[in-house]
């Protein structure tokens, strides 16, 4: 459940399911109360009926019992006959005799054994009026019974026991039960099903400001704002709290934009005054060894921060999308051959091999050719100052299904997993391989350059690295480039 939508879905599910659970523990419950309510008012009455008749026949004079021939009282055959139309467990006890005065059918048809629990249990009442649940053994029907003394208007006294089997109640509660049973997961997939809309449409608004807001936070569309709905919900004010820091965040962005134009061009003039007055200094004749040195020292300096700040303004003309690129057919695989020069003359440096590896027919793209030979270049010269002495650069031009690739293999020192998803940001440098030292100087703004000319061009750059294994940048083209006037860079 990685999403609010399965979470919600899920505890709505959940919800239901307990509530119709709950609901059919009660429904249960209620209709086995009152059932066995019934149960028990049914064999009451039975026995109120029967004492009832017994105490009338007696008030009326007339014989209620008369001796068998083994001189047990046994009711007159009247009596017994009305008595037997009770379709239940009846037996009629007398106080002075173990032999019932009447026993029904249904009691007539138990076992011996079975039969005597039941006399058991009127003894047991001792002319009390008492209830509950037997179960004649062994084997027996479990059965709900009542027992209720005979008033003493009847001569022979003793009680009369009702009892009946709540196996058709407990039939009732079972078919009850299996109904709610089979349509719990019904329900519970009904509610899933309903509870997954209800949850889709309630956080489709979410998704769609989720999808606004990745599109905007890219660094290159900030100027646009989440669309707000009318009714000022939850969601409602949730946009308008991501439009107003958007703002505020646009704000931010044009004026730290402005600020870096704006310096990179104020600090052009005085480096390039302060370079024509070493470069002037350093031809006067004469000059102590000592000073020149320091001269040069100081004119290094100087190129290298003109190169920031070149690089400075390129890429907040870029931000500010005034920075144009020039598109015109250009042959990438002669492009390559020049810069090969270039890559040769850094790699003797260095003592590392140059290679290239390019198609024999010409690889005709729309591209500011300009602009690609400083990814190239910026390219070589990071690969060159990463590969120890004795290693080898590629550069290497294919076409591959309607797209071209342009790269740049070394054998290197490598860069560690950790650091590859940071190679392209601005100014920065690994610990440890990218530190800046005399020998591999940088301010770490080149990769930048690079990504944001591969993705002018509706292209992208892709690294990949081993420790030690050396690394490979990968520069994808269209093979038909849009001409772009302004591009933006990605921040």
């Amino acid at each position: 459940m990685d999403t609010i939508q399965a979470r919600l879905t899920t505890w709505f599910a959940t919800a239901v399911a307990i509530i119709l659970a709950g609901f059919t523990v009660a429904v249960y419950m209620s209709r086995r109360s009152a059932l066995y309510q019934e149960l028990d008012r049914r064999i009451e009455s039975e026995a109120d009926l029967t004492a009832g008749i017994l105490a009338g026949v007696a008030r009326a004079g007339g014989i209620v019992a008369r001796n068998d021939a083994g001189g047990h009282p046994v009711l007159a055959q009247e009596l017994g006959a009305t008595l037997e139309a009770v379709p239940d467990f009846l037996v009629i006890m007398p106080a002075k005799d173990s032999v019932p005065l009447f026993a029904s059918t249904e009691s007539i048809a138990l076992t011996y054994e079975k039969f005597q629990q039941l006399r058991q249990v009127i003894v047991a009442a001792r002319g009390q009026r008492q209830e509950g649940t037997l179960t004649l053994t062994p084997d027996g029907p479990r059965l709900r019974y009542i027992v209720r003394p005979l008033g003493p208007e009847v001569s022979q006294g003793g009680a009369v026991l009702v009892a009946v089997r709540p196996e058709r109640v407990e039939l009732g509660l079972e078919q009850t039960l299996s109904t709610f049973l089979l349509i719990l997961p019904f329900g519970v997939l009904a509610a899933y099903v309903i509870g997954s809309w209800i949850a889709r449409r309630a956080l489709a608004p979410v998704d769609q400001i989720t999808n606004e807001v990745r599109e905007i936070t890219d660094g290159k569309s900030l100027h646009r704002r989440l669309p707000t709905a009318m009714v000022k919900d939850e969601l409602g004010r949730l946009a308008d709290t991501l439009n107003q820091m958007m703002d505020r965040l646009e704000r931010s962005f044009s004026a730290l934009r402005r600020f870096t134009a704006d310096a990179s061009h104020e600090l052009k003039t005085p480096l390039t005054v302060l370079r024509a007055g070493v470069e002037r200094a350093i031809t006067t004749p004469r000059m102590p060894q000592e000073s020149l040195a320091s001269l040069e020292e100081a004119l290094q300096e100087i190129n290298r921060m003109t190169e920031l700040v070149d690089t400075l303004l390129t890429l907040a003309r870029a931000d500010e999308g005034t920075a144009p690129l020039h598109c015109e057919p250009v042959d990438l695989r002669r492009l390559v051959e020049e810069t090969r020069e270039t890559g040769d003359l850094l790699a003797e440096d260095a003592g590392v091999t140059m290679k290239v590896e390019a198609p024999v027919e010409p690889v005709i793209v729309a591209v500011d050719a300009s602009r690609i030979r400083q990814l190239v270049l910026n390219l070589l010269t990071n690969a060159v100052k990463y590969t120890p002495s004795g290693g080898r650069v590629t550069l290497w031009l294919e076409r591959d299904d309607g797209r071209v690739k342009l790269g740049v293999s070394d054998t290197g020192i490598g860069i560690a997993p950790g650091d590859l998803p940071h190679v392209f940001d601005r100014f920065w440098r690994a610990d440890t391989a990218r530190t800046r030292t005399s020998e591999r100087p940088g301010v770490g703004l080149g990769l930048a350059i690079c990504k944001w000319i591969a993705e002018a061009h509706g292209g992208s750059i892709e690294v990949q690295s081993r420790p030690g294994r050396g690394t490979t940048f990968t520069v994808t083209l269209p093979a038909t480039s849009a001409h772009p006037v302004v591009t933006k860079a990605s921040s």
